[in-house]
């Protein structure tokens, strides 16, 4: 393809290497270009066409840069994205987006005066768990939702060696770590709540940061959305549970694409994000004689390519991005603090 985005990831650990550079290199709309790497040489051996710098201020420099991916920590993600947009680039930022919501509405002000495009990477919203419930949703066979529960959790008992993640530092914590994802989603399915209330806990010895979180998101037709994380569960519960007055849905969490990605599989793979038997949710309903029919509802084939699909499109102006203001805006009034 002629007019290729050109990239530069502003990090390669996890998210860069997993997350965003295979999905560049395999797509033909963009062309991975450059990275920081302070240290390190870990994307030239996995890219050897690649740009390695030293600091984003080098990387900013490069004029042949489209689009900059901000994936630093979390309470870097404004400086970093107003750095990159006052320097004529348009950005990708990792959830979540900012830190508040006014740093959010700043950057969404200076790119439209700089005439740039700032963008959310919410790739969680083409899980194929999720992708799977909200076509069930979207079917209507639940009927009118009365109660919604979304949970990402994990279990890690120790301190995590990041600390960008366990200091008390803004952004920190299992909320707007996991909780950006759901709270997303939850907005996804049924729009920004009308009101919210949260609880947050640190159980783990010597924890900083709240390792559990929960929101009630209320809405004024009556529906109740619960959002829960939790770094300390064992027996994984189910992540989306639905009630309507039609029926029940209930899935785990199985979307298979980070396992697959952190094994080394290619995003254009046939077998990427298809997943494997035995993952189905179950929907639960009546028939005409009001005895329970018990359905297993098939995942969805999990793609993030889609996501990178919204962003070419976006910069090339060929459509608006799948996020819009809003969404995040009304995400970080729930996420901060």
């Amino acid at each position: 393809m002629e007019n290729k985005i050109k990239v530069g990831l502003m990090a390669y650990g996890m998210s860069g290497k997993i997350f965003h550079a295979p999905f560049f290199d395999v797509h033909s709309g963009f062309e991975l270009v450059a990275v920081t790497e302070r240290s390190k040489n870990n994307a030239v051996a996995d890219y050897p066409n690649i740009i390695t710098y030293r600091d984003n201020e080098t990387l900013l420099a490069d004029e042949n840069l489209e689009l900059i991916v901000v994936n630093t920590p979390n309470y870097t993600h404004y400086e970093f994205a107003k750095a990159a947009l006052n320097a004529g680039k348009n950005v990708l930022i990792e959830k979540p987006f900012s830190v508040t919501k006014t740093e959010a509405e700043e950057l969404f002000s200076l790119a439209f005066r700089k005439g740039l495009k700032v963008l959310a990477y919410q790739n969680r919203r083409f899980d194929s768990d999720f992708l799977a419930v909200r076509k069930v949703l979207k079917s209507g066979r639940l009927g009118r939702i009365t109660e919604a529960h979304l949970r990402f959790d994990r279990y890690r008992n120790e301190i995590s060696e990041k600390k960008f993640k366990e200091e008390a530092i803004p952004g920190a914590g299992i909320f707007y770590d996991l909780g950006a994802h759901m709270i997303d989603q939850a907005i996804a399915l049924f729009g920004i709540p009308n009101e919210f209330r949260k609880t947050y806990g640190k159980y783990r010895e010597g924890t900083e940061v709240d390792d559990v979180a929960h929101a009630h998101l209320k809405y004024n037709n009556g529906l109740n959305v619960y959002v829960t994380t939790n770094m300390l569960v064992v027996k994984q519960q189910p992540a989306y549970v639905f009630y309507g007055i039609n029926g029940t849905l209930i899935k785990n969490r199985t979307d298979i694409q980070e396992p697959q990605l952190l094994a080394g599989i290619k995003p254009n793979d046939p077998a990427y994000g298809k997943e494997k038997d035995g993952n189905e949710g179950m929907l639960y309903t009546f028939d005409e004689n009001s005895n329970v029919v018990e359905e297993k509802i098939p995942s969805e084939t999990g793609d993030y390519k889609l996501l990178f699909d919204q962003v070419f499109k976006a910069i090339r102006g060929n459509g608006e991005y799948f996020i819009n203001h809003n969404d995040i805006l009304g995400q970080l009034a729930i996420l901060e603090k």
